[in-house]
């Protein structure tokens, strides 16, 4: 009589444990996702990069000015290339939650160390630019603050108390002593 031999694969044991794991493997590619993200965004950081230039900055330039007047006005460019020294470009970018995303540049020309020529983009004024940061709330009602005698008339009257004659402060020091020891 010949024993049989089983495949250990064969089993029902070894099936009842292979064939779950096997198809949690494959359905893992098929499990519907849950996109709670998408759908309700609850904070977007604001990102700002560059320095704002205004329409009454660009307006203050003028040709024949040195670099350092056109830094005082503008402040440090953001991009300065060592291949284009005649030329400092100033880009500003801004992105809000809620409010359309600002892109603006700004390009100054030299001839040596004067201004020669200014191009870039149609900046806004100050108050323009702020009023575009704005976010703008959809039938905001507000509500008017106002109080009739009679209803003033519900709350006691403050009572102040008298000021006393408080003493003459103390004339300030002529001088005041050094922030640093004397040297050695």
């Amino acid at each position: 009589m010949k024993k049989q031999i089983r495949h250990p694969l064969r089993s029902p044991w070894t099936l009842g444990l292979v064939m779950p794991l096997l198809l949690g493997l494959l359905s893992a590619c098929s499990v519907p996702r849950l996109n709670v993200a998408a759908d309700a965004v609850l904070y977007i950081p604001e990102v700002v990069q560059g320095n704002f230039v205004s329409k009454e900055q660009k307006d203050f330039l003028k040709p024949g000015m040195s670099r350092l007047q056109v830094r005082e006005v503008l402040g440090t460019p953001l991009v300065s290339s060592v291949f284009h020294e005649d030329r400092w470009d100033y880009v500003f970018t801004i992105r809000r939650q809620g409010v359309p995303p600002q892109n603006f540049s700004l390009s100054v020309w030299f001839k040596g160390e004067l201004l020669d020529r200014i191009t870039g983009d149609e900046l806004p004024s100050e108050n323009e630019f702020v009023t575009k940061l704005v976010t703008q709330k959809p039938n905001l009602k507000v509500p008017t603050l106002e109080a009739k005698d009679e209803d003033l008339r519900k709350y006691p009257v403050p009572v102040r108390k008298a000021e006393s004659a408080a003493a003459p402060a103390a004339p300030l020091p002529s001088s005041y002593p050094p922030l640093e020891p004397a040297s050695r």
